[in-house]
């Protein structure tokens, strides 16, 4: 896996949360690709710029009371895989 923090281009994270999170909520979760809920769990994926702003995701999170199910750090071209999967979710 590249290191991120050694060039200008940010990380993809995907993150699965046990509970259901709107897809319109994505420009709150920073622009995140959101799935539509599937068997009560949500999968949200984007680039973090860094650390900090990813664990202000992860706040936002747990403000909302969704349980933490994945934190996954993705190179590009699996992060463009999984938004594939997203748009199938929907």
């Amino acid at each position: 896996m590249s290191n991120c923090r050694a060039s200008d281009e940010p990380c993809f994270y995907e993150i699965r949360v046990k509970g259901c999170i709107d897809p319109k909520w994505s420009d709150w979760f920073d622009g995140f690709a959101i799935s539509s809920c599937t068997n009560r769990e949500c999968l949200l994926l984007g680039p973090v710029p860094d650390q900090a702003a990813l664990h202000g995701l992860l706040a936002k999170i747990r403000d909302l009371g969704l349980p933490l199910l994945l934190v996954k750090r993705v190179e590009s071209e699996d992060s463009s895989l999984t938004l594939h999967k997203i748009g199938e979710y929907r």
